[in-house]
């Protein structure tokens, strides 16, 4: 495994021009790599990321970011290419920069949460394959997977849980296309956190240890060991990354609706999460 975490839990949203210090930072606390939350692609230039890259050693990951106008399932024309045109310029990104994934929830645009009538939620549904399908072929073309991630239900009202996203995979019908598992989201809807990782097998393509309250993973109610030995049953080896919010990024805080302080300090999250993480019986 390769040890990550995303950019979320010191800044956002991440500019190349302010935010290159977190590859020596993120280094020097110890991880193999930075996921980097891609909220506006006009913020990357990626010569000045390969040279931060390069300098470090560190491993990139392309995280992105679907908030609303970007959405590949939505009714409305112009969101579903805005969308389009985003995971083209992220699969671009990802071969450029050795990233074997592009992650996120991209099936839709988190905070969409309403009952539509069954006939609009068919249409999503929809629209959701067949622009991942057109996407899944751009990426495999060019080595990159697409890892998407089930959400919440207050985040979003499409894919909460892991059954509902290896229907999604199966009507898609790509073997670039798996899923993205968060410790956090699972730990809010599924009725087994343990057997939904099992559940997800080798379609698991990446995934994210972030604590019951977003604090430091080791401090809340998730099952770790047991999250662990799953993901070992099932011969996961890819990506494992941190990903937390605190009241100091408020953009984000609001966003995912944390008013409080869950942690010390921003550091202490990724840091003491990782060594909380290697010292689990059997990682490494």
């Amino acid at each position: 495994m390769r040890f990550g975490a995303n950019t979320f839990i010191w800044r956002s949203p991440f500019s190349t021009k302010t935010d290159l210090d977190l590859f020596q930072k993120v280094k020097d606390l110890g991880f193999d790599l930075i996921e980097i939350a891609i909220e506006d692609p006009a913020l990357i230039d990626l010569d000045e990321m390969e040279r931060a890259q390069q300098e470090t050693g560190l491993g990139v990951i392309t995280g992105g970011v679907y908030g609303p106008g970007r959405n590949i399932s939505s009714l409305d024309a112009q969101e579903r290419k805005a969308a389009h045109d985003y995971l083209v310029w992220m699969v671009d990104a990802a071969q450029r920069l050795g990233s074997d994934v592009v992650n996120g929830p991209l099936y839709s645009a988190v905070g969409k949460a309403h009952l539509d009538d069954a006939a609009d939620r068919a249409q999503e549904w929809g629209y959701a394959v067949s622009g991942l399908r057109e996407i899944c072929k751009y990426a495999e073309d060019r080595g990159v997977k697409l890892a998407f991630e089930p959400l919440n239900r207050f985040e979003t009202d499409m894919i909460n849980i892991v059954d509902q996203g290896l229907k999604l995979i199966e009507d898609v019908g790509s073997p670039n296309l798996g899923l993205h598992l968060d410790t956090f989201h699972m730990h809010l809807e599924e009725k087994d956190s343990v057997k939904a990782i099992q559940k997800a097998g080798d379609r698991l393509f990446h995934f994210h240890a972030c604590e019951n309250d977003r604090g430091v993973p080791g401090t809340g109610q998730v099952k770790w060991s047991e999250i662990f030995n799953a993901l070992a049953e099932t011969g996961y080896g890819g990506n494992v990354v941190i990903e937390s919010f605190t009241p100091q990024v408020k953009s984000i805080a609001r966003a995912v609706c944390i008013w409080r302080k869950i942690a010390p300090d921003q550091d202490t999250i990724a840091r003491e999460g990782l060594k909380f993480i290697k010292s689990l019986p059997g990682v490494s």
